[in-house]
């Protein structure tokens, strides 16, 4: 018998995402409304709420449920929020990020995925989403500064271009580490002129690539 997506939305939330500590209502009432199975091949639809990240093609995978989660979290949305995103993939996390009401900046170095996922977006009318295809490590200077940044991908340090990028006061979170697909997830905090990081635990991503990454 098949199962209603909405259901199924609702069962993930509660049980790969609240149930892991995230707690934040806005956040998790924001991923029971975004459809994850449309933003997976056909043929993955059946697993797109599982407890695990899925192959979108071209090397990039759709993060894990509750890493979705607990990232939006960490970062404090709200709704005035100007935020950009580096590493749109599937373009599940930046619908995520516009059901919190902010506006979206997103870019994606890989032309294809770019296309398939600008489409999908327009056709699900995120109108307060807008996608770049560009190196994301260089972030998208004409549009900032930003209040928040989230990148996707793990590189080998906080990209210089990001935080010049980030607003005063801001966040940003991001995979960090001097391996490939071992790093860990560090929540950059920008404020009153300082910048701190802190360590919020390990994590493994696709390659951050580009001029400031791999």
């Amino acid at each position: 018998m098949r199962i209603d997506p909405k259901i199924r939305r609702e069962k993930m939330v509660k049980e790969q995402v609240e149930a892991r500590g995230v707690s934040d209502p806005a956040v998790l009432d924001a991923m029971k409304r975004v459809p994850r199975h449309l933003f997976v091949e056909e043929a993955l639809a059946a697993r797109a709420y599982d407890d695990n990240s899925l192959p979108i093609g071209e090397g990039q995978t759709i993060s894990q449920p509750f890493i979705v989660g607990f990232m939006t979290e960490l970062l404090q949305i709200s709704p005035e929020h100007k935020i950009l995103e580096i590493g749109t993939g599937s373009g599940y996390q930046a619908a995520v990020l516009a059901e919190l009401g902010a506006d979206v900046y997103t870019i994606e170095r890989i032309k294809k995925l770019f296309m398939r996922t600008r489409k999908l977006l327009f056709e699900m009318r995120y109108f307060n989403i807008r996608v770049k295809l560009d190196d994301g490590t260089t972030g998208w200077p004409d549009e900032g500064p930003f209040d928040r940044i989230i990148v996707t991908a793990g590189g080998p340090e906080v990209p210089q271009s990001l935080i010049d990028q980030l607003a005063d006061p801001g966040r940003m979170i991001i995979p960090v580490g001097s391996e490939k697909r071992k790093q860990r997830l560090i929540l950059v905090i920008k404020a009153n002129g300082e910048v701190i990081e802190e360590d919020m635990g390990g994590c493994a991503f696709v390659d951050l690539v580009g001029k400031q990454g791999w």
